[in-house]
This record gives structure tokens, sequence and C-alpha cells, in this order.
């Protein structure tokens, strides 16, 4: 019986050996997983800053496109104002034309008895400016004409020369947004690749960890079963009682967890707009409001975000009541008390843990991409 027991005992300390050979240091896991977690936490910010640029050269598409279609409108305006101009430089033309025909071929004799008629040297040359100055008036008008239409053609080729660099420019940033989608494709492909490794070597460390509590576990038992079968003379040893439910087993945790941030501290004006996107963009319960106030928090302590309240939450783009005029409403008549609350909590260093490395959210029903829902608003890291 006691060799039997003894040839169990040498079995089991036989495993455990064998199971410390195999498993590599856990210095070394250590090691890889914070090196993943490193090259993640790198890429999500890359991509932070990808989409803060792409967000930008999108605005910047938007106002040249508005820029040129002002342009052509104010093109189509020019040129039929020059339409008009040439319809009258071409008619006074005619006119002129026509006047001078007449006086030469039917008024000479007419013009030859208004001189001669004079009745001094004096009313002869006032008679004589007075047909030069008839002469002149249609020239000059005509010189007039023409000045008005070479200014429009000037400024309707000004007009152009502006399009075409608008359209240039157009051309440049749709060029650069689409290198930056690709960058941002790739980007995310290894991101994707990083996190799969990192999930991996976590989850093998938590295999392990439970590997070696059921080996512990085992080798207690032995002990325990090895001290019941010593000759009763021998006083027992009392064996401690082993707590297996010990602190490397973690639950995910739960939405309603708060944990400590960076505090801020700001103006009573930048909490007035803190509390009024809260109450904008989340249902009036304290984690909803605090969900949204983490992911403005985290923007705020970001360097690829505003390092303001205000310039965050005005930031062009970025939050729908601030242009659709709700956040002006909220702010005239004043954000709620819980509303309140919760920036100056945020303000304070609370985060909800479940939203606590978030930057975006949408409202959840709009979109499939994954994410944490809280207060049906869902929250992810990078677009």
């Amino acid at each position: 019986m006691k060799y039997r027991i003894k040839r169990k005992i040498r079995a089991s300390v036989i495993l455990i050996c064998s199971f410390i050979m195999i498993c590599p240091p856990a210095s070394v896991k250590a090691d890889e997983i914070t090196d993943l977690e490193s090259k993640t936490s790198t890429l999500n910010q890359q991509l932070g800053g990808i989409n803060q640029e792409m967000v930008k050269i999108s605005d910047e598409i938007t106002s040249v496109n508005s820029q040129i279609e002002i342009i052509h409108s104010e093109i189509l305006r020019t040129r039929d104002s020059l339409s008009i101009a040439q319809a009258d430089e071409s008619q006074r033309y005619e006119d002129m034309k026509s006047r001078i025909k007449y006086m030469y071929e039917v008024g000479n004799v007419s013009l030859l008895e208004m001189l001669f008629s004079a009745d001094s040297m004096s009313d002869f040359l006032n008679k004589a400016e007075f047909i030069e100055n008839i002469s002149s008036y249609d020239r000059d008008m005509l010189l007039q004409l023409q000045s008005v239409r070479e200014g429009i053609a000037e400024q309707e080729q000004t007009l152009l020369d502006q399009q075409a660099s608008l359209e240039d420019l157009q051309t440049q940033l749709q060029t650069r947004q689409t290198d930056l989608k690709v960058t941002a494709e790739a980007t995310s492909t290894d991101l994707a690749v990083f996190t799969a490794q990192l999930t991996t070597l976590r989850e093998e460390e938590a295999k392990k960890a439970e590997e070696a509590r059921k080996a512990e576990e085992t080798r207690k038992a032995e002990e325990a079963r090895r001290e019941k079968e010593k000759p009763v003379s021998q006083p027992a040893v009392s064996t401690p009682v082993t707590n297996t439910n010990d602190s490397s087993e973690q639950k995910d945790p739960d939405n309603s967890t708060v944990v400590n941030g960076s505090a801020a501290n700001v103006s009573a004006g930048e909490l007035d707009i803190f509390a009024a996107i809260l109450e904008c963009e989340a249902m009036q319960d304290h984690d909803s409001l605090l969900a949204v106030a983490t992911v403005i928090m985290n923007r705020l302590n970001s360097s690829t975000f505003p390092n303001t309240i205000k310039d965050v939450v005005y930031a062009q783009g970025q939050f729908e009541p601030v242009w659709t005029g709700r956040l002006d409403s909220v702010l005239s008549r004043g954000a709620s008390n819980l509303s309140y609350q919760v920036a100056q909590e945020a303000l304070s260093g609370a985060r909800l843990s479940s939203v606590s490395d978030c930057y975006y959210f949408l409202y959840a029903g709009a979109t499939d991409r994954a994410g944490v829902n809280v207060g049906n608003n869902l929250f992810f890291q990078s677009w």
C-alpha cells in the first residue's frame, strides 16, 4: 500500500516537472504581450491620425467643390455680360458707320451750307468744331464699349484660371484621400493581425495559468493524502486551505464599472459645453452619460485630437448637435443636473471601464460594426 502511494507521488512530481520544462518562461510571454500591446496602441494612434486627416481632407474637398460651383456660376454671369457688351458694341459700330456714310454721301451739301452760312470766322470755327465733335463722340463711345468688353473678357479669364486651379487642387485632395484610405486599410490589416496574435497569447497564458493551478491542486491533494496515511502516532500536520479562485481569474468588466483616469481643470464655460454635449448625445442615465464623457476625455488626453473640451466638441464634423443647433438649444436653457454631475465626475477622473479605450461612438441602430453598446450608443476604438 505504502509503495503504491510513493509511486503515485513520484509520478505527480515527474508530471509537474515535465510541465514546467515544457512551458516557456512566463517572462518571455509577458514581453511578447507587452510588445504586441505597444504595437496595437501605436497602430490605433496612427489610425486616429489618419482618420483625422481624412476628415480634414473631406472637409477641404467639400469647400473646394463649393468654391468651384460658385466660380462656375460667376463665369456664366460674366459670359452673359460679355455677350451683352459685344452686342452693344456691334450695334453702336453699325450705327456709327451708317451715320458717317450718311454724312459723307448725303449730308455733304448740308454740312457745307452750314459752314458757309457762318456769319464770322468764329461762327465758322464753332460749326466746324460741332461737326468734328459728332465724329469724336461716336469714336469715343466705340472705344469705351471696346474697353468694357475687354474688361469683361479679362474677368472671365481670371475666373477660368481660378476654376482650373481649384479643379487641380480638388484632384490633388482626392488623390491624397485615396492614398490615406489605402494606408488606413493596410494599418487596419496590421492591427487585426497584431490583435489576433495578442488574443492568442492571452488565451495561451490563461490556459497555462489554469493548468498550473490544477497541477498545484493535484500536488496539494497528494500531500494531503500522504499526510492522512501517516501512522496515527504521528501528529497530524494541518494543511492550509488554498483558495482556488485566485486573482489571475478575471471576468469581463461590467458596463457599469467605473475606473480612474487623468483629471482636468476647465472653465465654467467649458463645463457648460461638456454637460450640454453629454445631454445631447446620451440617454439621461449615469452610465450612458459617463460613456460619452469617457470618449470626450480620451480625445482630450490624446495628441491626435484638440486639447480643450471646447475644441474637441466643436471640431469640424465630429458631433452632430453642433451643426444642427441642438447643442446651442441645450446651452441656452441649461443642461440637466445629472449631465453636470457626470461631466464633473469625468473631469475628476471617472471613466466607464467598458469604453475606457474608445475614441468614437455612433447610434447603435445605424451601424453593424463591432463595439460596446452603452445606452444605445456603440463605442469603438477607431474608424
